[in-house]
C-alpha cells in the first residue's frame, strides 16, 4: 500500500509551497487508495509551540486534508533516533568526532559510502552525484541532539512511508538520506521533488508578493476549494485544457508524471479568477447568505436579491468584494468615486447627455436591458457622440463607481424608477 506523509516544521505560519507539497501527497495517496500521514517535525522547541502546531492543523483542516491515523511528533521520538545512531556506530557506518573543535563532546558523523550515487526522481528523472561531492555529515550533534537527516529517515522508516514527495530544495538531502536508508537496512522509498513556487520575477514567492501563508488566504475571504485547486495547478496539469476541478476530479486525474520540473509562477489574476469560478459553483442559498451578511438590508426583497446575485456573479471574486462592488444596489445613498466623477461627469456636455438619456428612458414602453441599450445607442447616434460618452456617465450616475457588470443588465435589475431617480440626483448634485 502506498503511504505518503506531510512533515512540516511548525514555526507559526504555513507557506503555500509547503501546503502544496501536502496537497500533492494527499492526492497521490487518495488516487492510489493509499494512506496519507502527518508528522510534526517539532524539534525546534523555541518556535514549535502548541500554537504553531495548531496553525498547521487548522490549515490542513480548512483545506480538507484528512489524515490516516494520529499525527506523529518527532520531538517524542528522540530515543529511536539515538538508537539508530548507535546502530550505525556499531555497524561501522558512523564514527565520533569533536566536530568544530568545541570540546563539548563528540558528535556522531555518518560515513558516506564513497561511491557515486543515483536515484530515479519521480519528477526530475535520474539524478546523479559524484562520490567526491558526497561528504560525511553529522547525524547527532555534540550536545546529543539528533540532526534532521537522521530523524527524518528514521521516522519515515517507522511510519513505513513508501513515497516521499517534497520540495526540490531537498534534492541534495536525498543523496544523504538514501545512504542512511541503505546503512540502516531499510527499504528505500520512491522520491519526487516538486518545483519551487516563484513570483513574476522568477524569485521565490514570499509575503512581499501578496498572501503567502494559508492563513492569509483564509483571512482574505478566499475559498479553500479555490486555493486547493490553484495550488494543484502550480506545477501540475491534467494534460487537457481543464482548470477548474472538484475534489473528486482532482483525485481521479492526479499523477506525478504530469508534474513539471521547472518553477511554477503564482499568478494573482489567475487565482482570483479561479476563486470566482468556485464561488459561482456554490448553491444559491450560500450566495444569499453572504450578501445578507455583508449588506443586511439585502434580505428585504428576495426576488431583487436573486437578480443582483445573477448579474454580479461574473464580477464577485470573493465574498469581501460584495459591499464595495454590489452595495449600490441596496441603497440610494452611495458615495461617488471622485476620480470617475472628474473624468466622466465633469466632461463638457456629459450632464446634458445624461438629461437627454433620462428623458429617453422615461419614454420607453418597457424598460429592459435590450431597450435601455437601444435607446442609449440611438441617442448617441443622434448627438454624434460615441456610445461610451453615455455609458460611462450613466454607470457613475446610478452606482457611483466606474466598474461593474454589464451596464444594461445592471440597469434592468435596478429598474426604471431607481435609474431615473439616480440619474436626476446625480445631475442635480454635479450641475
Amino acid at each position: 500500500m502506498i503511504r505518503t506523509r506531510f512533515a512540516p516544521s511548525p514555526t507559526g505560519h504555513v507557506h503555500i509551497g509547503n501546503m502544496r507539497a501536502a496537497i500533492y501527497n494527499w492526492l497521490y495517496a487518495r488516487h492510489h487508495g493509499g494512506q496519507f500521514l502527518l508528522r510534526m517535525e517539532d524539534t525546534d522547541r523555541e518556535r514549535s509551540t502548541p500554537e504553531a502546531v495548531q496553525t498547521v492543523l487548522d490549515a490542513m483542516d480548512w483545506l480538507g486534508l484528512d489524515t490516516d491515523g494520529n499525527p506523529v511528533y518527532q520531538s517524542q521520538r528522540r530515543e529511536a533516533h539515538l538508537a539508530a545512531a548507535e546502530q550505525l556506530l556499531a555497524d561501522g557506518h558512523a564514527y565520533k568526532s569533536d566536530k568544530g573543535g568545541t570540546g563539548r563532546g563528540e558528535a556522531v558523523v555518518f560515513r558516506m559510502p564513497g561511491s557515486d550515487m543515483s536515484f530515479a526522481d519521480g519528477v526530475k528523472g535520474t539524478l546523479t552525484k559524484k562520490a567526491e561531492h558526497l561528504q560525511d555529515f553529522v547525524i547527532v550533534r555534540s550536545d546529543g541532539s539528533p540532526v534532521f537527516h537522521l530523524a527524518n529517515v528514521v521516522d519515515d522508516i517507522s511510519m513505513q512511508v513508501t513515497d516521499v514527495i517534497r520540495g526540490d530544495d531537498h534534492v541534495e538531502n536525498t543523496f544523504r538520506h538514501l545512504a542512511l536508508y541503505q546503512a540502516l537496512g531499510a527499504p528505500v522509498p520512491k522520491f519526487a521533488h516538486l518545483p519551487m513556487i516563484v513570483n513574476a520575477q522568477g524569485k521565490p514567492y514570499s509575503k512581499r508578493d501578496g498572501a503567502a501563508f494559508v492563513g492569509d488566504f483564509r483571512a482574505g475571504g478566499y475559498l479553500a476549494e479555490a486555493l486547493f485547486n490553484y495550488l494543484v495547478l502550480l506545477g501540475w496539469s491534467p494534460g487537457d485544457d481543464r482548470e477548474v476541478f472538484t475534489r473528486p476530479e482532482l483525485i481521479e486525474a492526479f499523477s506525478l508524471d504530469r508534474v513539471q520540473s521547472s518553477a511554477a509562477q503564482f499568478d494573482w489574476k489567475k487565482f482570483e479568477w479561479m476563486n470566482g469560478e468556485h464561488l459561482r459553483a456554490l448553491p444559491r442559498d450560500v450566495h444569499r447568505a453572504q450578501y445578507i451578511q455583508a449588506i443586511p438590508n439585502a434580505q428585504a426583497d428576495a426576488e431583487y436579491l436573486d437578480a443582483v446575485i445573477t448579474v454580479m456573479e461574473e464580477r464577485i471574486k470573493r465574498w469581501e468584494d460584495i459591499p464595495a462592488m454590489a452595495g449600490f444596489f441596496f441603497t440610494d445613498d452611495y458615495a461617488y468615486d471622485e476620480a470617475a466623477v472628474q473624468k466622466r461627469l465633469h466632461k463638457e456636455g456629459a450632464l446634458d447627455l445624461l438629461a437627454a438619456l433620462e428623458a429617453a428612458y422615461a419614454a420607453l414602453p418597457d424598460f429592459t436591458a435590450e431597450s435601455a441599450e437601444q435607446a442609449l445607442r440611438q441617442l448617441a447616434e443622434e448627438r454624434g457622440v460615441k456610445p461610451a460618452d453615455l455609458i460611462h456617465p450613466v454607470r457613475i450616475a446610478v452606482s457611483g463607481i466606474p466598474q461593474g457588470p454589464s451596464l444594461f443588465h445592471m440597469l434592468a435589475v435596478l429598474g426604471r424608477d431607481r435609474v431615473l431617480k439616480r440619474m436626476r440626483r446625480t445631475r442635480e448634485k454635479f450641475c
